[in-house]
């Protein structure tokens, strides 16, 4: 096992820092100088590691992201079948460690600022093609063309109003409820087209 660099630790703890503060904040009126507090840092030292604000952010929704991923990669790994798969895609973005108030609301807020910011731009658009071409494959085995890309989109909006949804909730987030709403909505949407 290789070890961590404290570099590695202290970025790590800035990226938490950053969700943290721009959930209490928001994403674009968070300074530099509440996310080092959130840290115990120093917005210099910020600005050592990042460089900028807009850097940070990216990192940010890169780290978010690389955990959907690792998510989808984990669920993947144990589907055996298009029904599965795309159960695993479901699965993968409500995850324990993703699916919670800080994290919708930084990655809400992420996509109302994307169209502002070519970096996060470009980061909208990977993750939606990513997931969008997730969807298809599956689906591809499961449902007459015609139905495809209503049952897609159906989906997609689902797990995007759920999140929405879900920054504004006073309460803790149920990921294992989320996941098993979710099942049910996509097999109410697959029964129906099929």
């Amino acid at each position: 096992m290789s070890r961590r660099r404290i570099r590695d630790i202290r970025h790590d703890e800035l990226i938490a820092a950053t969700i943290t503060a721009v959930h209490k904040h928001g994403f674009s009126a968070v300074t530099m100088t509440e996310i080092a507090r959130e840290a115990g840092a120093t917005a210099a030292s910020i600005n050592y590691y990042f460089g900028s604000k807009e850097k940070l952010m990216e990192a940010t929704m890169r780290w978010i992201l690389q955990l959907l991923k690792d998510a989808m990669l984990a669920r993947y790994a144990t589907a055996d079948s298009p029904k599965e798969r795309l159960m695993a895609v479901l699965d993968a973005n409500f995850a324990d460690y993703l699916f919670t108030v800080e994290h919708c609301s930084v990655w809400v807020q992420f996509w109302g600022s994307a169209p502002y910011v070519p970096s996060l731009a470009r980061l909208h658009r990977i993750n939606r093609h990513r997931v969008t071409s997730h969807f298809r494959a599956e689906l591809r085995a499961l449902l007459p063309a015609a139905q495809r890309e209503t049952v897609r989109k159906a989906l997609q909006s689902y797990m995007d109003g759920v999140w929405l949804e879900a920054t504004q909730s006073d309460n803790t987030l149920s990921p294992t409820k989320a996941r098993a709403e979710a099942r049910r909505v996509a097999q109410l949407l697959l029964d129906n087209n099929c």
